[in-house]
């Protein structure tokens, strides 16, 4: 099998856009380097922010941040479903979904990442349980959905009719939508599939599923700055196969051999468990250690990296933002986040600058970093005032 990702050595990768114009932008204190299209629009509302306590704060904007202020920040406190199913959307897969919160609030729908990664209960606390009816479900082979890890009619395109199954089978109209890691990809991808059924969008660590964000992560980019996460994974492959890692764990986690599987799994979930964090968090890196969890992960990960995404393009996701641009929506990136670098939310953010973009400064990934989990939490508030305001 060919391999797409491989092309590039890694000093070759690039975090950088090419090119860059300073002509819409007031605060002298941004870098030199950052760049906008040549588009003029009348707002551009990217703010920086810096969480070094529990309560955010707000250090640096190129508005006010006025319509920010007051919003809640905090994660809401834990809560249980009120109603669960599984729903057949295929002869072979069946989904788990959950509803929470308000039986008649305003639905929003929670796509989780990996792809292979499942929901956890903590999801739920992005949202307030007393405005939103919070679904959450588990994508194709991952979570309690079944069969599990199964690779088989698992595509972007699968999962993009899964969701309209689902809206479909709860009798919701339209609803919000909120996607972070390859939840972004599946939530910009199912949104310009179905731009008349989704109210807003909260995005989380953008990932286009391109060939350099591939390349970056498991090609070697990311090893410049994580060598002692990156040498188990590396070394799992023999020399003379690490001219390209996505088809050489390909080979092993769908292989016959299960321990084969479960060692390759293991080793895969953990480079990407070892890097979510700013600070390495020793809950989420255990995650490595749960063969099925890891299986399922790696397995449906690897298939959709190995398949580009099932895109037609490489850049398919920015080339039809027109779609969608007229949906009110937020960008949440953290600065160092070397799992989904902030590239790809810069670059959705040049094509897309009516959407609020917001650069958590001391965050890497993980949607549970404090920093970002405040940006989230006041993205949902800032749609849950305006969807009221509107009433």
């Amino acid at each position: 099998m060919r391999c797409f990702t491989c092309c590039s050595s890694p000093s070759s990768i690039s975090l950088f856009p090419s090119s860059y114009s300073l002509s819409l932008f007031s605060n002298p204190s941004f870098p030199a380097s950052a760049s906008v299209t040549k588009k003029k629009y009348p707002v551009l509302r990217a703010q920086y922010l810096d969480y070094k306590s529990t309560e955010p704060k707000l250090i640096d904007s190129m508005e006010s941040g006025k319509e920010d202020s007051g919003l809640k920040r905090e994660l809401y406190s834990v809560i249980e479903p009120y109603s669960s199913g599984f729903l057949k959307v295929s002869d072979l897969h069946t989904i788990y979904w959950e509803q929470s919160g308000n039986p008649d609030g305003h639905p929003v729908v929670f796509l989780h990442g990996g792809p292979g990664g499942g929901t956890s209960p903590t999801n739920r606390r992005f949202f307030d349980p007393e405005f939103y009816r919070i679904i959450l479900f588990d994508q194709r082979g991952a979570g309690k959905s079944t069969p599990h890890a199964c690779l088989k009619e698992n595509t972007t395109w699968d999962l993009i009719d899964d969701i309209e199954k689902l809206r479909e089978h709860l009798k919701i109209p339209e609803w919000q939508v909120f996607g972070g890691s390859w939840g972004s990809t599946l939530a910009l991808a199912y949104s310009q599939s179905h731009p008349d059924k989704v109210t807003g969008l909260v995005l989380r660590g953008i990932f286009l599923l391109r060939k350099k964000e591939i390349d970056w992560f498991y090609e070697g980019g990311a090893a410049a700055i994580y060598p002692d996460a990156w040498e188990p994974f590396r070394d799992l492959i023999p020399e003379n196969e690490r001219e390209c890692f996505i088809n050489a764990y390909n080979k092993r986690l769908n292989c016959d051999d299960l321990e084969t599987q479960y060692a390759a799994a293991r080793a895969w979930t953990k480079w990407e468990m070892m890097t979510a964090h700013l600070i390495p968090n020793d809950d989420n890196i255990k995650k490595g250690d749960d063969d099925y969890f890891s299986l399922a992960f790696a397995r449906i990960e690897n298939h959709y990296f190995s398949n580009k995404g099932f895109f037609p393009s490489d850049s398919y996701l920015l080339d039809n933002i027109d779609k969608i641009r007229h949906i009110d929506a937020t960008i949440v990136q953290g600065r160092y986040d070397v799992v989904c670098p902030m590239m790809s939310a810069w670059d959705v953010h040049k094509v897309w600058p009516e959407a609020d973009f917001k650069i958590v400064k001391d965050a890497g990934h993980s949607a549970n970093e404090p920093g970002i989990a405040a940006e989230l939490v006041a993205a949902n508030e800032r749609l849950k005032n305006k969807i009221k305001g509107g009433r």
